[in-house]
């Protein structure tokens, strides 16, 4: 085990990213890169949080933030639960903790939107207790050097793939060492079929031995990704330069976010049948948009329509262009206004 961790810290010292969150052993700051780094690639997270901690340089400014401004200064991160966790935990903390970040990891760990991993990484960068880091990363090197092939997302390989990274650990230096692991597994042991000859861990990996390095990890069944149909109706005032947008109150996706109104149907042949019937009062904009989440796929048409019978108005309000960037869009919406580059219909 030691001459493993020799390698992946000799290795992560040479190679390492020169990352913001690494330079910092403010808990706050690092507990922010995490909650970013959830379902996003580093370069895309890097901008969104110098924004945060420029926007929000203590707790207690993001916790008095209105929740709208959080959103629309997350807008396009996608997953927006995560911003209204973040928002919560800093009024957590805020009250509970009197602007001080918890320190330890059972603390850490009954913070909202913080789960087994993040608690870890913030315990041992923050506070360099001994932690195992366990993301995606890190069962990906484990299973090929053990070549364990218990899938990763059972009860079973959580328990058997946290004991060896905790077994693995470094406990003199844990924070260097939990950074390099998952370093070596981002840039070095990458999913598919890796450089393996150039790999300073060769001769430690027995899944090079075994030719099993690219059908590792395994994971169980993939979870079903459920279709929905949206019709999303734009009606727009040339006169006044203003959008009819409605804001999202109900539990789903993109919920206290702002959103054309919209019909919403089981299949797309109902959705094409309804513009049809009503294609003297639409405008179709442009073809049919796929936008993907993580177990959902949305397919969304947009029509001009100034009539609002055809559609429910409840709800909704005319907000002026110039100051839609004061409002949380969803990607969906904001790259439609993007694409069609706020362009009035009715105008020459």
């Amino acid at each position: 085990m030691t001459d493993i961790q020799s390698v992946i810290i000799s290795w992560y010292q040479e190679n390492k990213r020169d990352l913001p969150w690494r330079r910092t052993k403010n808990p706050y700051f690092i507990w922010l890169s995490e909650v970013i780094l959830q379902q996003t690639r580093v370069v895309q997270g890097m901008s969104y949080y110098e924004k945060f901690v420029e926007k929000y340089p203590k707790i207690e400014y993001l916790a008095s933030a209105n929740e709208q401004e959080v959103l629309s200064t997350w807008q396009g991160l996608g997953y927006y639960s995560r911003a209204r966790n973040l928002h919560t935990t800093a009024k957590q903390i805020t009250s509970e903790y009197k602007g001080v970040f918890p320190s330890s990891y059972e603390q850490i760990l009954k913070l909202k939107g913080v789960g087994e991993y993040t608690a870890a990484a913030i315990a041992s960068f923050a506070y360099d207790k001994p932690y195992a880091v366990v993301d995606g990363n890190v069962f990906r090197l484990l299973s090929r050097i053990f070549n364990i092939e218990t899938p990763i997302d059972s009860t079973e390989g959580k328990k058997q793939f946290t004991y060896l990274a905790n077994e693995l650990m470094d406990k003199n230096q844990p924070a260097l060492f939990n950074q390099a692991i998952m370093e070596f597994g981002a840039l070095q042991c990458v999913p598919g079929t890796p450089n393996c000859e150039i790999c300073p861990l060769l001769m430690f990996c027995e899944a090079n031995k075994n030719k099993n390095v690219s059908s590792l990890p395994v994971k169980n069944g993939k979870t079903k990704v459920r279709n929905r149909y949206f019709l999303y109706f734009v009606k727009v005032d040339a006169q006044t330069e203003t959008l009819l947008l409605r804001q999202k109150t109900e539990t789903d996706i993109w919920q206290n976010m702002y959103e054309f109104p919209k019909i919403e149907f089981e299949n797309l042949e109902n959705m094409k049948e309804f513009c049809l019937i009503n294609r003297g009062a639409i405008k179709m904009t442009s073809s049919l948009q796929k936008h993907v989440l993580s177990h959902q796929q949305l397919h969304a048409q947009f029509v001009y329509c100034s009539n609002s019978e055809i559609f429910n108005d409840e709800d909704t309000v005319e907000i002026p262009i110039s100051e839609l960037g004061s409002y949380p869009l969803p990607r969906l919406i904001d790259r439609f206004l993007e694409q069609n580059q706020l362009i009035f219909p009715d105008k020459p």
